[in-house]
């Protein structure tokens, strides 16, 4: 379903950067078309952010895909090995190694390898991966997400931006930030403390745009935020869909 071929990275502070397009606009705007209602979601972060996923709502999240046949189809892909065993062998190919190895190839396959393959492992030596992802939806009059490096137990997240063309105004902001503390003792940040605004200086920030993904590794410096929207009360939300693939807790 996604397109990788476009994603382009930066590595400093940490490996993060941008797939666009990330999947056929024929299947984007069906995702678009078929996405959950507001009412279907938790209210979270003061009622600042609304979510709906397997920890927030649910029983919700699992009524609705189960009911939505695009959402299931898309469900049963990321919940594959096959979603986790792709997006590890691209970030091997941009030089990103996460200590699991490329699946062998047929001429090269060990009875180690073909073992752990039957097993549905990546790499025996590694604990195993799993994919999950979250609706979330911010209003565009002051939803934020406060600075902060995501919990130990992920790896690699795909935040996808969903909205029509046309829909969003730049000016309102929504943009994911590349962050980095003003103090160097805040830098290292393994257990996903937050930070004030006022603590950190942005790097880079990539815009709220359709049909794309902006894709991060977890590391202790992964600092990232979405500064306080300035949109009117009548605009739409900022609908995204994260994909957070992980270890186990």
């Amino acid at each position: 379903m996604f397109d990788y071929q476009h994603l382009q990275l930066r590595y400093e502070p940490f490996p993060i950067g941008l797939a666009r397009p990330l999947m056929d606009p024929s299947l984007y705007e069906a995702l678009l078309d078929a996405y959950p209602a507001v009412d279907r979601f938790a209210q979270l972060d003061r009622h600042l952010k609304y979510s709906l996923s397997e920890k927030n709502h649910g029983r919700a999240y699992r009524q609705f895909v189960r009911a939505n046949p695009i959402w299931r189809e898309f469900h049963h892909w990321v919940k594959s090995r096959q979603f986790v065993r792709e997006l590890v062998d691209v970030l091997l190919e941009q030089g990103i190694d996460l200590g699991y190895q490329r699946l062998p190839t047929r001429g090269s396959q060990t009875l180690l390898g073909l073992a752990n393959l039957l097993r549905g492992r990546i790499d025996a030596g590694r604990p195993p991966l799993s994919a999950r992802f979250e609706f979330s939806m911010l209003p565009a009059q002051g939803g934020f997400v406060i600075p902060h490096s995501d919990a130990p137990a992920k790896r690699i997240t795909l935040v996808i931006s969903m909205v029509r063309e046309g829909e969003w105004d730049p000016a309102w902001g929504g943009g994911t930030e590349v962050s980095r503390p003003k103090d160097p003792r805040r830098n290292y940040n393994e257990l996903n403390a937050k930070a004030e605004w006022d603590e950190v200086e942005p790097l880079e920030t990539y815009a709220f745009e359709p049909n794309q993904a902006v894709l991060f590794i977890k590391t202790f410096n992964s600092w990232h935020c979405v500064r306080p929207m300035t949109g009117p009360a009548d605009a739409p939300m900022r609908r995204t869909l994260t994909i957070n693939v992980e270890t186990a807790r």
